[in-house]
């Protein structure tokens, strides 16, 4: 019997013949997809969004805190990555919101949770399976903001994730 050998990286040992070869999961089986451009399990937050700010208006302790709480990144991303909409903030009523489109999904890879642009999405639908797009309106004068849609687009065939880019912290 062969007694394995000591691997020079960091004292793991490797047997001896190498390393057997890793076995790539099956992917799932392609789901039906008449159209990838057309958004999936539409989800629309309209309703919320109306009782948050009857709720904020209609007499209740407001709390600046609580309703205009948007992360930096999120005003940042609507600053440099937003699409202005013309409808002026509900809370300040100083300034015009912007959307911000966000796409999340294992086969973005390491894209996965990055603000798109939307005009760039019915590419996305054809190069991948299934992903999540996320639509939030932000003002950047008073951080307010708040989901509005959120629906799935992807030609339903199933690929690897994307491999992360090479860093200097893998060298």
């Amino acid at each position: 019997m062969a007694v394995p050998r000591k691997s020079t990286l960091r004292g793991i040992r490797v047997p001896v013949g190498g390393s057997a070869p890793r076995k790539r999961e099956a992917l799932p089986p392609a789901e039906p997809v008449s159209d990838p451009n057309t958004p999936r399990g539409l989800i629309d937050y309209s309703m919320q969004r109306r009782a948050t700010l009857r709720s904020v208006f209609g007499g209740n302790v407001f709390d600046g805190l609580n309703i205009c709480d948007a992360d930096t990144y999120l005003v940042r991303a609507a600053r440099y990555h937003g699409n202005p909409t013309g409808r002026v903030c509900p809370i300040c009523r100083k300034t015009d919101l912007d959307e911000v489109t966000y796409a999340f999904g294992e086969e973005l890879g390491h894209a996965s949770g990055s603000a798109i642009d939307p005009e760039g999405l019915p590419q996305m639908a054809m190069r991948f399976g299934d992903f999540r797009v996320y639509v939030v309106e932000v003002c950047q004068e008073c951080n307010w903001n708040h989901l509005l849609t959120s629906y799935t687009l992807g030609d339903g065939v199933p690929r690897r994730p994307q491999p992360r880019p090479r860093d200097l912290e893998d060298l």
